[in-house]
């Protein structure tokens, strides 16, 4: 394939990524012994997620950075993390309660406008607005909320006794930090 390639490595597992989303939406949803579920839901989650990491690892190394991957990459990001977030609120909001919602709520609002930001951007200048280390550091922080709702209830809080999703709380609270500040820091970027 050539460099400039819109279907390259990097590009093919973006496109997996965002086609394994629904599978592992059901993985959450599926009924059964709740504990086994939440592993193996955490695992899809987190192998969809290394995804994330190794497609722009190889893109960088390789030189096969596209403006459909810099496009693709981070809507992806969001199938994934909305995904996994209804999901939750499906499964989990008796647990959870209004925080969920609200970081929910959040993450979906920010996700529209950024991504609205990038689609005007993009049709203004014909230039992608890449992510920041504030996207960066959101998609991270994602990734570990996420995955502490699933694994915090089966192997933190019966081994350690803490009370009931402390960690999760604290990770979904800082999520949704991150979310607000690299909202502002591409709309900040947008209007310079």
């Amino acid at each position: 394939m050539k460099p400039n390639s819109n279907w390259n490595v990097p590009n093919i597992l973006t496109v997996i990524r965002v086609i394994l989303v629904p599978f592992f939406m059901l993985t959450v949803l599926l009924p059964g012994d709740e504990n086994l579920w939440r592993v193996i839901a955490a695992a899809f989650f987190m192998l969809i997620s290394f995804t994330d990491m190794l497609d722009g690892k190889i893109a960088r190394k390789y030189n096969l950075v596209t403006d459909f991957g810099k496009f693709l990459d981070p809507l992806a990001d969001k199938f994934l993390v909305l995904g996994a977030l209804l999901a939750l609120l499906k499964k989990y909001s008796a647990d959870l309660g209004d925080l969920l919602v609200w970081v929910t709520l959040v993450v979906i609002l920010r996700e529209l406008a950024v991504t609205s930001l990038r689609l005007v951007a993009v049709n203004k200048s014909g230039k992608v607005i890449a992510a920041s280390i504030w996207g960066k550091l959101k998609t991270v922080s994602q990734m570990v909320a996420i995955s502490c709702v699933f694994l915090e209830p089966v192997i933190v809080t019966p081994y350690l006794h803490t009370p009931d999703y402390l960690i999760s709380i604290i990770g979904l609270v800082f999520m949704m930090i991150t979310t607000i500040f690299s909202g502002v820091d591409y709309f900040v970027k947008f209007l310079k």
